[in-house]
């Protein structure tokens, strides 16, 4: 048979083959739109996809009104939306929710003008009265359930009224400088008004915001997921089609994951393995801009810490530059103030507290406790920026105080209970820290250490009339050099009254898959992943 008729019989029966399997599917069209699907999903999958985010420890609520810690944060920032917004890495004041705002010349009355078009995720309205329900609902709770409302505002808000439906008017008693940095923290996210009031106390659990990305389910110490908004009002976003939040306490688990190809991206990265992941081609390490403080809060009201000199000792017998080295991998540098000094208003003339085993045990015996005491110290249960290890940080840090002749027994609970436990007073001496929420020097001394704050976020009940008039009067003053000295005043008094012992200022680090693209870490530690996407 001759190449050409042996060619032309194949082709007869090639043809005849691929009629029978269109026959067997139904149309050849259909096959054909069947393989074009196929191919659009897979591009789809590509495009968007499942970021899966390890980290330390569980949300304790998703209403972030109603909580002042970081777990939390870090995921309602994606399903919520505030008034104002910080900038990619950086805390300067951008559109959110409001396009324009300003402020009356005597500081008293602040105008937004609302974006048009925005959704809540139930599909009901954001407008002017959602802002006004809000803030009132802020305003008519406790202490213990809007400890930021409280702490940020307390009473200085007189009145918040619709002007028209995407005009708000805040009136203040008195001028606030950081009032418009507040509004762009967690805390002030505008919640949906008719969720609200479905859900009662139950909204913890059912978050419903205008961001990004819509809660879809809560496992308790397991995961969060949240889904994409496709309703989002920027359009183009957000990238992903869902995010999930893990939870994995122990660091060295959360990296284990990472190589497994179990989660995408995790925080609490020990320093030391920072190294071994640069040098992994899978993988690239995310640096947060430091804003953030460690400590061991000494709560003034309990045992031998109500005397000042005890409080001291306990500052002079703690080696920062030892823990520095041994947890930190030198990416952190000693603390001597309550904030970190990037923040306006750090005062670098105060003299750090020495590390003096031998004054420390002279300052006890001036304090009536020669052969020292016994006392607890509570140990954080999740690794945070500022600590990337509590239970070790607290067993070194023992070892410093049983130098001095203070027996510290080490106590730690879950991460919720630790911190309404420490909040209620109950801790002796207590390891925490402070991630800034606006970059303010309002937002680390008045909420952490003044008599305003105690029962919110003033773990140490510490009072001191002195600074509290000090920071009142930083917060109605407009002019900044002034706040500025103000505040560094209040740190020379605080330093002296010793309610903490300041240990570091970290530089936290984060790591992920390579493929990873368009993540930002923020100071504040709330990470929106709008977008975020994969290469």
């Amino acid at each position: 048979m001759r190449k050409r008729s042996w060619m032309k019989l194949l082709t007869l029966v090639l043809l005849l083959s691929m009629a029978l399997i269109g026959c067997s599917k139904g149309t050849t069209g259909e096959s054909k739109n069947t393989k074009e699907k196929e191919t659009k999903t897979e591009t789809e999958a590509k495009k968007g996809g499942t970021l899966v985010f390890g980290r330390g420890g569980d949300s304790t609520s998703l209403d972030p009104a109603a909580t002042t810690e970081g777990e939390s944060f870090k995921v309602t920032v994606n399903i919520y939306e505030t008034l104002l917004n910080f900038g990619d890495q950086d805390t300067e004041l951008h559109p959110g929710l409001a396009t324009e705002w300003n402020v009356s010349e005597d500081g008293l009355v602040y105008t937004l003008k609302l974006r048009e078009g925005v959704k809540f995720h139930d599909d009901t309205d954001f407008n002017a009265d959602a802002v006004v329900f809000n803030f009132e609902r802020w305003k008519a709770g406790n202490k213990e359930q809007f400890y930021y409302y409280n702490s940020q505002f307390g009473d200085t808000i007189k009145e918040v009224k619709a002007v028209d439906p995407l005009t708000v008017q805040i009136t203040l008693n008195r001028p606030l400088a950081p009032f418009f940095k507040n509004l762009a923290m967690s805390p002030f996210a505008i919640a949906s008004p008719e969720a609200i009031k479905k859900y009662g106390d139950k909204f913890m659990e059912n978050p419903v915001g205008t961001g990004p990305f819509k809660f879809k389910e809560w496992k308790r110490n397991d995961k969060i997921t949240l889904v994409k908004n496709e309703n989002y009002w920027q359009e183009g976003l957000p990238k992903l089609d869902s995010v999930i939040f893990r939870v994995i306490p122990e660091n060295s688990a959360r990296l284990n994951a990472l190589n497994a190809g179990e989660v995408d991206l995790i925080d609490g990265v020990n320093f030391s393995d920072v190294p071994q992941i640069e040098a992994n081609k899978d993988l690239q390490v995310f640096n947060r801009p430091s804003l953030n403080v460690g400590y061991v809060g000494l709560t003034s009201t309990r045992g031998p810490l109500k005397e000042k000199l005890v409080r001291q000792a306990l500052n002079h017998a703690v080696d920062k530059q030892a823990l520095i080295d041994a947890f930190y991998a030198g990416a952190a540098e000693p603390a001597k103030n309550p904030m970190p000094p990037v923040v306006a208003g750090y005062n670098d003339e105060v003299q750090d507290y020495e590390y003096n085993p031998e004054k420390a045990k002279q300052l006890l015996a001036e304090a009536g406790y020669p052969d020292g005491f016994e006392m607890e110290l509570w140990a954080m249960p999740v690794a945070r920026p500022y600590m990337p290890d509590g239970k070790k940080v607290a067993e070194a840090i023992q070892a410093n105080f049983a130098a001095i002749g203070v027996k510290a027994k080490i106590v730690s609970y879950e991460w919720g209970t630790y911190l309404d436990k420490a909040r209620l007073g109950e801790a002796d001496s207590f390891l925490l820290g402070w991630t800034g929420d606006n970059g303010d020097a309002d937002n680390f001394l008045y909420v952490l250490l003044d008599q305003d704050s105690i029962g919110s976020n003033n773990y140490t009940y510490y009072k001191n009339p002195k600074v509290h008039e000090l920071l009142i009067k930083a917060q109605s003053t407009v002019d900044q050099a002034e706040r500025e000295k103000l505040y560094k005043e209040a740190q020379v008094i605080i330093k002296e009254d010793a309610p903490w012992i300041p240990l570091v200022h970290s530089q936290p680090a984060l790591a992920g898959r390579a493929d990873i693209a368009n993540f930002l870490p923020h100071p504040t530690g709330s990470d929106l992943l709008s977008n975020v996407e994969f290469k």
